[in-house]
């Protein structure tokens, strides 16, 4: 098989394994929905400010929780099944792949969650969806990089929070501008810098997993 059919075909894979199990994605689905109702309950009514850093807080957590297991729950009787069928480059891929069906539809879920519990007090609707979009595939690029990285060394969740810090925060600290200047109703060509960064970012991110993972593969 190329890699086009090696990576449709894994990625097919981890949807059927998803939708014969869901308990995994539904106990992510608990959590963001759980975190809205009690951050409701805590504060309310909250400003633009508050509404934004609440709603980006709630999303990493979430992201966390659904893509640090990508490599962890694969066995190693599977991993070297894989071996065998696909190279190292579409597993990586079907992987980001995969993780960003899931974000986005994490993202979809807690936006409209959020939406409805909290007043909708969004200027530009149509640029938070494109922050929030481009967030997605961010946390996923990242953490299945990063979640890659540390299943060859024992899965050891330390050693990829130090791994995700570096990134993550820069990323954070652009998504919050961007989704602010969508939350004042500023004028899209302001935001023109931070959306070129945050695709920047996702395409680096992307380079460096398919140039580092299969030496990590070998292992």
């Amino acid at each position: 098989m190329n890699l086009f059919q090696q990576v449709k075909t894994l990625v097919y894979k981890d949807i059927v394994l998803e939708w014969r199990s869901k308990y995994a994605i539904n106990g992510i689905l608990l959590y963001v929905v759980s975190t809205v109702f009690v951050c409701y309950q805590a504060f309310k009514s909250v400003d633009t400010a508050v509404w934004n850093a609440l709603f980006w807080i709630i999303l990493l957590f979430a992201s966390i929780n659904a893509i640090s297991r990508s490599f962890i729950q694969e066995s190693q009787y599977r991993q070297l099944y894989y071996y065998t069928i696909a190279g190292p480059k579409a597993i990586i891929l079907s992987k980001i792949i995969y993780n960003t069906f899931v974000m986005l539809l994490l993202s979809a879920i807690a936006y409209s969650t959020y939406s409805l519990t909290f007043k909708n007090i969004v200027g530009d609707p149509f640029l938070y969806i494109v922050a929030v979009l481009l967030g997605s595939v961010s946390f996923a690029s990242v953490f299945t990089m990063v979640s890659g990285i540390s299943s060859k060394t024992g899965n050891n969740s330390t050693l990829m929070a130090i791994l995700s810090f570096p990134v993550i925060i820069p990323l954070l600290i652009v998504l919050i501008k961007l989704s602010q200047n969508a939350l004042n109703g500023l004028d899209r060509a302001i935001s023109t810098g931070e959306i070129f960064v945050l695709l920047a970012i996702n395409v680096i991110t992307i380079t460096i997993s398919l140039l580092l993972f299969p030496y990590l593969w070998r292992d």
